[in-house]
């Protein structure tokens, strides 16, 4: 089946009230490709005002991240139900920059599920670090996580996610994975999905490319079999996401 492009922009901590707003203005007055299903992430501050702002179509708000457990005594986190209560379908999970910071890939599966029951659906990420891809494991590393994935999801919930695969060293610093590299390891990832889960999830589960994606090397990634869109970081902050959504055309 034909998988619909999909391009996320992931603010991390950036933006303030007015940036946000511009650059979901930007948005919503551009010649957005009609074909391409647009979510973007602004900080959980920002979420309310991001929902409030967006008036195009294709494009749909997400949080970055959300607890495993439902509401209760735990400061400092966000619940899948406050975040459906704001109007939101989407969430991240599993950005390397949080599991950097001490989430494990099961920590990952169980945010993964407990948003999938919630009733939101998932950009999952996973990714390899420059020491892993040196000594030849990235497709070790990224099995792990699948795995991990694998173990608490299953049946429909696999229609709910996305992955997103970033090679950590390409993230923010502008070296990116060759076409060829980015198109080995995703379809390495759908070789696994197809062996270890079924040929329809295989089949219909969308793979994004993030790492230092650019208006100038999205055409090029963007025409590989299976690379079927991107999670953006610093690169949706800009005008130029909009070249990068309509990359596919």
């Amino acid at each position: 089946m034909a998988r619909k492009f999909f391009v996320g922009g992931n603010f991390k901590m950036n933006g303030t009230k007015e940036s946000i707003k511009a650059i979901i203005k930007n948005l919503n007055e551009a010649q957005l490709d009609p074909n391409v299903e647009v979510v973007i992430a602004p900080s959980h501050l920002y979420l309310p005002i991001a929902v409030d702002a967006v008036t195009a179509s294709t494009v749909s708000v997400s949080a970055q991240n959300v607890y495993a457990k439902p509401n209760g005594a735990h400061t400092g986190e966000v619940s899948v139900s406050q975040l459906k209560d704001l109007g939101l379908n989407w969430t991240i999970t599993g950005h390397s920059e949080r599991r950097a910071g001490g989430e494990s890939d099961e920590d990952v599966a169980s945010k993964t599920k407990a948003a999938i029951d919630g009733g939101l659906s998932v950009i999952w990420c996973c990714g390899e670090s420059l020491e892993e891809r040196e000594a030849g494991n990235t497709v070790a590393v990224v099995e792990k996580q699948l795995a991990a994935l694998a173990a608490k999801v299953s049946g429909d919930d696999w229609k709910k996610i996305v992955i997103a695969y970033e090679p950590i060293w390409a993230i923010g610093t502008g070296k990116v994975a060759t076409t060829e590299q980015a198109q080995e390891v995703h379809a390495a990832i759908r070789k696994w999905l197809k062996a270890n889960v079924s040929d329809a999830v295989a089949d219909e589960t969308r793979i994004l490319y993030g790492g230092s994606v650019t208006a100038k090397n999205s055409k090029d990634l963007a025409k590989q079999a299976d690379i079927d869109g991107f999670l953006v970081g610093g690169a949706s902050l800009k005008p130029e996401f909009v070249d990068i959504i309509n990359s596919n055309q």
